[in-house]
C-alpha cells in the first residue's frame, strides 16, 4: 500500500498523504490554514470551533471540484447551511467503515469527554485510518480490539482533560509511537514541561511533530 506521510498543523489538525491523496482531519479556528492546501478527504470528529470552521470548510468544497467531507449528523446539518455541496458530505456514524481519498477509515467512539456535568456533551467520533493510526478527536476512546496502532495522536491539553489521563491513555493503547495534539491552550514553557512529563511516563515513543516536519509510518 505503500508509505504514509503524516504532518500535524497546530492543534487537532492533522494531514495524511500518500501517492498523492491527501487526508486532512480536524481544521479547526487553532490550526493552520495550510493544512488544507490541495486536500482530497476532510473528517471532522466533533463540532467545536477548535476542530471545525462550517463556514470556512464549506467555501473550500466550493472552491474545489472533489473536496470530500464525513463528519458527525451535526456538522453535517452546519455545513449544509452554510451551503456546502451536499452531495460531498456525507454522515459518519459509530461504526462506519468508509474510503476517504484512498485510506481505510474505521469511525469509533460515540461520545465527547465530559467538560463538566452541567454542559452537553456533542457526538465524537474517533477516526482509525488504515487501521494503524488514531485521531481520537475529543475523547479516550480506545482502537478495536485486537488492533496493533502504529501511531496514537494523543490530545494533551483540554478543559476536559487532566494530564495523568493522557498518560494513562497511552499506556492503555500501547501504540508504536505517540504524538501530541490539541494543545494550543498551551505556552512554549507548557508543551516544554507537557513533553518531559510523558516522554518520562507514555511507555510509548512520545514525539513531537513540528510544523514542517513529517512523521513516515509504512504499511
Amino acid at each position: 500500500m505503500g508509505s504514509v506521510e503524516v504532518t500535524t498543523w497546530g492543534h487537532s489538525a492533522v494531514r495524511f498523504e500518500r501517492a498523492g491523496q491527501r487526508l486532512v482531519i480536524d481544521p479547526g479556528v487553532l490550526s493552520d490554514p495550510a493544512v488544507m492546501e490541495g486536500a482530497h478527504a476532510v473528517l471532522i470528529t466533533h463540532e467545536h470551533a477548535d476542530h471545525v470552521v462550517p463556514a470556512a470548510l464549506a467555501a473550500a468544497q466550493g472552491a474545489s471540484s472533489d473536496l470530500q467531507v464525513w463528519a458527525p449528523a451535526g456538522v453535517v446539518d452546519q455545513l449544509v447551511t452554510a451551503e456546502a455541496p451536499i452531495e460531498r458530505v456525507h454522515r459518519a456514524d459509530v461504526g462506519d467503515r468508509f474510503s476517504a481519498a484512498g485510506f481505510t477509515v474505521h469511525a469509533l467512539g460515540g461520545d465527547h469527554a465530559v467538560v463538566h456535568p452541567t454542559l452537553a456533551t456533542p457526538v465524537n467520533l474517533a477516526y482509525l485510518i488504515e487501521g494503524m493510526a488514531l485521531h481520537p478527536g475529543d475523547s479516550f476512546t480506545p482502537p478495536s480490539e485486537g488492533t496493533n496502532l502504529e501511531l496514537l495522536l494523543l490530545p494533551v491539553s483540554a478543559p476536559w482533560l487532566k494530564l495523568a489521563e493522557s498518560v494513562d491513555y497511552v499506556r492503555q493503547v500501547a501504540p508504536t509511537v505517540a504524538v501530541p495534539i490539541h494543545d494550543a491552550v498551551l505556552s512554549d514553557h507548557g508543551r516544554a514541561l507537557t513533553d518531559q512529563i510523558l516522554t518520562n511516563l507514555a511507555g510509548s515513543d512520545y514525539r513531537r511533530i513540528n510544523s514542517g516536519d513529517a512523521l513516515t509510518l509504512s504499511h
